[in-house]
C-alpha cells in the first residue's frame, strides 16, 4: 500500500480503512504483520512514492520486505522471515489485485502456505484502456477463483475482514 501504487486505485480510501482494521485486528490477536514494498519505476527506497501511505503505519518491529517482482516471495527474504515468525497461514491484502496480489497468492500456495485472500482488502487501478476488465470485475473474479483453489496439504480461502478469526 505504497503512495504511488495506490494513488489511483479503485475505492482507495475504503480499502485503506479496511486494511487498517485488518492490521489492528491482527496486532490485537498477536498475529504477525509483514509489509511488502515494491521497488521499481518511481519507487526508490525511502522516496515518497515508495513509502507506505500515511493512513497505515507499520510498527517498528514488523518486518518490511522490498520486492522487485509481482510475487512477494520471488528473490526476497519473505520466506525466511515467515519461518522465523512461525507463520504457516497467510492473509493477503493490498494492491494490485491483478498483478502483485495474484502472484503472491500463488507464490505462497505453491510454497505450502495456507493462503487466505481478504476479500474486501485488495484493489487495483483501472486498466480498461488496455483491454483489462474494470477493477471491480478483477476483484470479484479474483475472489471467485481463489475460493476454489485446492492442493494437497494446504488450503485456499477467501474471507472478508469482519469474518476473519485469527
Amino acid at each position: 500500500m505504497q503512495n504511488s501504487v495506490v494513488a489511483d486505485v479503485h475505492r482507495r480510501d475504503a480499502v485503506l480503512a479496511t486494511i487498517g482494521r485488518l492490521v489492528d485486528n491482527a496486532r490485537a490477536a498477536g498475529v504477525p504483520v509483514a509489509w511488502v514494498q515494491d521497488v521499481g519505476e518511481d519507487r526508490v527506497p525511502d522516496s515518497v512514492p515508495w513509502q507506505i501511505v500515511p493512513e497505515l503505519v507499520p510498527a517498528d518491529d514488523e518486518p518490511r520486505v522490498d520486492k522487485s517482482y509481482g510475487d512477494a516471495f520471488e528473490d526476497t527474504d519473505l520466506e525466511p522471515i515467515l519461518a522465523r515468525l512461525g507463520v504457516g497461514r497467510l492473509f493477503v491484502a493490498g494492491a494490485q489485485t491483478d498483478a502483485c496480489i495474484r502472484s503472491t497468492l500463488h507464490g505462497a500456495f505453491v510454497r505450502g502456505y495456507d493462503t487466505v485472500l481478504v476479500a474486501d482488502a485488495h484493489t487495483s487501478e483501472d486498466l480498461t484502456e488496455w483491454g483489462a476488465p474494470a477493477p471491480e470485475a478483477v476483484i470479484r473474479h479474483t475472489n471467485l477463483y481463489w475460493q476454489h483453489m485446492s492442493a494437497p496439504g494446504r488450503t485456499a480461502r477467501v474471507v472478508g475482514t469482519d469474518d476473519i478469526e485469527f
